[in-house]
């Protein structure tokens, strides 16, 4: 094994879990106005109304596929009477059907975004670059769920002997970059390509994936108070109320 792969399977994770753990808590402490989507809605949202819904729905699939991929063991799903084929099948089919939804959403969006020329000017540089890693991250993924798994050899490839493992034991501090090197070619680039993006995260608009309104079921309504027909009246009357003085009539 070579250096290079070395820091590809075990250095570049890490730096890239510390970028994200350290810059969300810089986020939060020192930019909490910047925590927010930017949503460009009032520039567009026919397209919008279309794509978004595609893209996060998608994603929330694709996002439960990756956890039960990864942190499920193998012996596990055995051990509860799920064979290998059944998982196949339980995994692949969702996921290419979350898989196609989050890439036509995502095309939405970009074409959305790059068309329109106000939503386009009011894209953050940073958030340009996130657009860049988000593409290579679902594309590869999906790349990847394709060609091995839906039109690979019958049964696809079995991530779970390898990509699973590597990274369940990465994440307890015990490094087996042996079990990464030996993946296909298409997971090692969504595997970067996703700990790249993660490492982006806190310093792009993804932070909004943090963020849900618990608090607003709770918070107080927004009393609005108008004045009063009479205290109008009142005031517009007393403008021009005639007043008395030696004998004439004055006004204000």
């Amino acid at each position: 094994m070579t250096g290079i792969e070395e820091f590809l399977w075990v250095a570049f994770p890490w730096l890239a879990i510390a970028a994200f753990v350290i810059g969300i808590i810089w986020r939060w402490r020192y930019d909490q106005m910047g925590w927010t989507t930017h949503s460009s809605q009032i520039y567009e949202s026919k397209l919008l109304r279309l794509s978004s819904p595609l893209f996060h729905w998608g994603m929330v699939f694709v996002v439960i596929g990756h956890l039960m991929g990864l942190a499920i063991p193998k012996s596990w799903t055995r051990g509860m009477g799920i064979s290998d084929h059944a998982y196949h099948l339980i995994a692949t089919i969702p996921g290419t059907i979350a898989g196609i939804a989050v890439v036509l959403g995502l095309l939405g969006l970009l074409y959305r975004r790059v068309v329109n020329r106000s939503v386009f000017l009011s894209t953050a540089t940073s958030d340009k670059f996130m657009y860049v890693f988000l593409t290579i991250a679902i594309c590869s993924g999906f790349i990847a769920t394709v060609s091995t798994q839906v039109f690979g050899v019958p049964g696809g490839y079995d991530y779970r002997e390898t990509i699973s493992p590597w990274l369940r034991q990465l994440l307890i501090f015990n490094p087996m970059p042996d079990l990464m090197v030996q993946a296909p070619w298409q997971f090692k680039v969504h595997v970067l390509a996703g700990f790249t993006l993660i490492a982006c995260w806190p310093f792009t608009r993804l932070v909004h994936a943090f963020s849900a309104p618990v608090g607003y079921s709770t918070r107080p309504y927004v009393v609005y108070r108008s004045r009063g027909q009479e205290v109008q009246g009142r005031r517009s009357e007393a403008q021009w109320e005639p007043i008395r003085s030696n004998g004439r009539q004055l006004k204000h």
